[in-house]
């Protein structure tokens, strides 16, 4: 399985899985003309993505799905609950590529499963998905680690993950009260440690990476939530575990390197 997020933050988000020469999105928060662009960069023919999948509908999720679909004639995969909402929004589609799911997916040729996040709109998900040999843990956008989040995220062989704010750094930073506490709440985004104290449990032996996405540009900083996670991991039973595990930080504005997981054996 191979993997990499192709912008990350409130500026707009988007990743790529696949496996082989298939390959989906997640999200498209960026425009398709952007969004193309960062493909080339990794080397990835916009012909090989067969779909793209919503978490929730937020304007940093789906910016570019309806125009990107249209062009790439891809099918668009959301929930009921989902629908309602980015159907006026996305434009003009097919009914063909409209595709509804519940709690599972299957999108070029890989097993998807729905996990519920926390946050403040109709429905918000993470995903984790299942490959050949690795699965892959992908959750921003959630205030508290909900219950499904930990029952689904434990072991997997990868993570992109949010690690949204510093606590300090958002309450003495300049943003308005109203959105301090909308940010720091239930239904907000997760913190750096609340980030790390998740992966203390999750980690297992076959944890090779971890990318920390959705950062914040005014409340955080790539080398604060690096240093603040595996700060926090450095001598838990959990780093123990996973020699192999490296941890890096998206971009916001460009792809991160494509990375491959490994068969460990």
């Amino acid at each position: 399985m191979h993997f990499a997020t192709l912008a990350s933050g409130s500026s707009g988000n988007s990743v790529l899985v696949g496996e082989g020469d298939r390959n989906f999105l997640i999200d498209c928060g960026i425009t398709a003309k952007r969004l193309l662009a960062n493909l080339r960069m990794l080397n990835v023919s916009p012909s090989k993505i067969e779909g793209i999948i919503i978490t929730h509908e937020h304007s940093d999720h789906i910016r570019g799905v309806g125009v990107l679909a249209r062009k790439l004639k891809i099918p668009v995969y959301a929930t009921a609950p989902l629908w309602q909402e980015i159907d006026p929004i996305l434009g003009e589609l097919d009914e063909s590529q409209k595709i509804v799911i519940e709690d599972f997916a299957r999108l070029a040729g890989l097993d998807i499963k729905l996990v519920p996040t926390s946050h403040d709109c109709r429905a918000s998900y993470g995903l984790k998905v299942f490959g050949l040999k690795h699965t892959l843990g992908i959750a921003t956008d959630s205030g508290i680690i909900t219950e499904e989040m930990h029952k689904n995220f434990q072991g997997c062989d990868a993570y992109i993950l949010e690690a949204n704010h510093d606590l300090q750094k958002l309450w003495q930073g300049r943003y308005p009260w109203y959105l301090k506490k909308r940010i720091a709440s239930n239904v907000g985004h997760l913190s750096n440690v609340q980030l790390a104290e998740a992966l203390r449990e999750w980690l297992a032996e076959n944890t090779q990476k971890v990318v920390l996405a959705h950062l914040s540009e005014e409340n955080n900083t790539p080398e604060l939530a690096l240093s603040t996670v595996v700060g926090i991991l450095k001598d838990s039973p959990a780093r123990k575990r996973c020699s192999q595990l490296k941890i890096r930080v998206a971009p916001r504005h460009v792809p991160h390197e494509l990375i491959t997981l490994e068969d460990l054996g």
